[in-house]
């Protein structure tokens, strides 16, 4: 996919070591880092590409979807929320696996077009792809990478592109 697109928002995602992985955000002044353990959210990185394709392929007028992730004891809810032409994520973090929503605080949020929040979304899978070997994705990870799930977002933003 072309990198022809704003760099206003990015999403990083960097190579998995002893079952961690360290992410980061940033849109316009607002930055974000931390790490996240594989497990106890086996399918954090497939619910990722899965609820973004949603996003783009909905006919709904809006659509949200969360996805669940730790750093053990910490916990986080990754939210997206398209609203017509606009998506906002937003990344809550929990001090315990217990969520309690009186105790979560708001670590990053952001607010863009969805073919720009997927596009950046997009890029660090395609990165990570890229590095599966070079990485030893599969033991650093602890899990395989989301290859079907992957490739469904990529069809899916590719028609989305398009369309737009």
């Amino acid at each position: 996919m072309p990198e022809n697109f704003s760099e206003q928002f990015a999403v990083s995602f960097n190579s998995p070591q002893c079952g961690w992985m360290s992410i980061g955000f940033k849109g316009g002044s607002s930055e974000f880092h931390t790490t996240t353990a594989y497990t106890p959210h086996a399918n954090a990185l497939t619910e990722i590409l899965d609820g973004l394709s949603s996003l783009l392929q909905s006919d709904k007028p809006t659509e949200e979807f969360v996805v669940m992730w730790s750093r053990n004891p910490e916990a986080f809810d990754f939210r997206l929320r398209r609203d017509g032409e606009k998506v906002r994520l937003e990344i809550f973090q929990y001090p315990s696996f217990i969520r309690a929503e009186a105790e979560r605080e708001t670590v990053f949020a952001y607010e863009g077009s969805a073919l720009e929040i997927c596009r950046a979304f997009y890029k660090t899978f395609a990165h990570l792809r890229a590095d599966i070997e070079t990485d030893v994705f599969v033991q650093n990870w602890r899990q395989p990478f989301p290859h079907k799930a992957f490739e469904g977002f990529e069809q899916t933003l590719q028609t989305a592109k398009l369309a737009a």
